[in-house]
């Protein structure tokens, strides 16, 4: 298991490598696409069982790949 980011960790055996909250085997895609259709934090901690920071790992973690990621326009 590796932290890829605070409170992220990726692991092989953990639902094929895929970034999770820590702890969890919750994917941080998952917590995005509620986040993006409309789920409140509350829903999420309610129905993960997740803390406020750990929702908030997740955001900082996709904030930081995007950041990262180079797009190149195709003609």
């Amino acid at each position: 298991m590796q932290e890829v980011y605070p409170g992220v960790v990726a692991d092989p055996e953990i639902k094929g490598g895929k970034p999770v909250i820590k702890g969890t085997r919750v994917p941080v895609a998952l917590i995005l696409g509620k986040l993006a259709g409309g789920a409140t934090y509350e829903e999420l901690i309610e129905e993960f069982d997740l803390t406020r920071e750990q929702i908030l790992s997740a955001l900082r973690y996709a904030a930081t790949v995007l950041d990262e990621e180079q797009v190149r326009a195709v003609l």
